[in-house]
């Protein structure tokens, strides 16, 4: 067995959502938000590099001397599946380790709004999952795709770098493909996919131009696609796809988007009130005829009051997911507050007064600055 087998494994079975190897340090493991380290020696140059050769392939090896940052899975019959990224830095090297659970999660247990199901019923267009790393965007898309492959009679082609979630095909026929192992690139992969019949597309980054292109027209050719970008809100993914083209393209593509955009789901993982565990909120745009025409008008800086007032067909701000679910006392206001854009109203929430006076923000009535 691996060395490193039993680091994983100690991440496992204490809930940890990360395990972190750095030359310098001690194993750490990232727990309910926090990085902690292990009772262990700081690891060395070479200790680190024997732990990391155990578990990637020579050509996988070959890829992270060139590149100096590799993105694998790794499965050990012992402690499951992880998702691998290998970097080299100042000091060495690194391998963070992000713990895998052994089945698909369910969208009944992320606590995501109920539309979120709805997403998954749709025939075609596509539908945008966004946030920072580590925001829970690949559980989610897990989860949308394990309830399509338990429900719908479908054509799964998923296109991962890694593959982290591993689905038994169900109802749907899921097929999995591994970007560097079974597909050169994600835009590559796409072009294929188009090719196999495909239902259902999921692309696990939209990275560049020209895979937005290729994910924006398959959703105008009858495809389901979903999708994940590196933005905060639903708004900014908007125009994130805008901006990547050029400038003499951006209003054929603002039409296109309006056309076939169907919903952005941005998500942030926020600590739960009694510490042990985060759990995603999300923002919702469901892209109805008003929020369309806001798109073909390049008036995407109204997007975000229009969802102000459409909660009844499912869209909720940001701010607005976590004022409720701090109001029902199921995430820590403060971390809540500083997550929140306006924070003027979760400062009756805040416990920690020196938080409201790191952001500027004026303190509740009655309370000394």
């Amino acid at each position: 067995m691996p060395r490193i087998d039993a680091f994983l494994k100690i991440g496992r079975e204490q809930g940890c959502s990360d395990i972190h190897f750095t030359v310098g340090l001690p194993p750490l493991v990232r727990l309910d938000g926090d990085l902690v380290p292990l009772k262990y020696r700081e690891l060395t140059t070479e200790e680190t590099l024997s732990l990391v050769n155990e578990i990637i392939t020579s050509a996988q090896k070959k890829d992270f001397d060139q590149a100096g940052s590799v993105d694998l899975s790794y499965h050990s019959e012992e402690v499951g599946r992880f998702r691998v990224n290998l970097c080299k830095h100042a000091r060495g090297v690194a391998a963070i380790c992000r713990v895998v659970p052994e089945e698909p999660p369910r969208l009944a247990d992320l606590g995501l709004p109920p539309i979120v199901r709805q997403f998954t019923r749709l025939n075609s267009g596509l539908v945008l999952v966004t946030g920072s790393s580590g925001t829970g965007k690949s559980t989610t898309l897990a989860a949308m795709v394990d309830d399509i492959n338990r429900s719908r009679n479908l054509n799964v082609i998923t296109l991962e770098d890694p593959i982290e979630f591993v689905y038994l095909s169900e109802t749907s026929l899921v097929v999995q493909r591994e970007v560097g192992t079974h597909v050169h690139s994600f835009r590559d992969g796409l072009r294929a996919a188009l090719r196999q019949d495909p239902d259902v597309i999921l692309v696990g980054e939209l990275r560049d131009q020209e895979t937005i292109s290729l994910a924006i027209e398959a959703s105008e050719t009858g495809h389901l696609v979903f999708g994940t970008l590196h933005t905060r809100g639903a708004a900014q993914a908007i125009d994130r796809i805008v901006d990547s083209f050029p400038a003499e393209g951006q209003a054929q593509v603002r039409t296109t988007l309006a056309d076939n955009l169907k919903a952005v789901l941005a998500q942030e993982l926020v600590r739960t009130t009694d510490g042990r565990g985060r759990r995603a909120v999300a923002e919702v745009l469901v892209v109805t005829p008003a929020i369309a025409q806001l798109i073909r008008e390049n008036r995407s800086f109204q997007i975000p009051s229009t969802m102000a007032t459409g909660r009844r067909l499912g869209m909720q701000l940001m701010d607005q997911a976590l004022l409720d679910l701090v109001s029902a006392g199921s995430i820590d206001p403060d971390e809540a507050f500083l997550k929140a854009l306006d924070k003027r109203e979760f400062i009756p929430h805040v416990t920690r007064m020196e938080l409201i006076d790191m952001v500027g923000a004026p303190a509740p009535a009655g309370e000394a600055s």
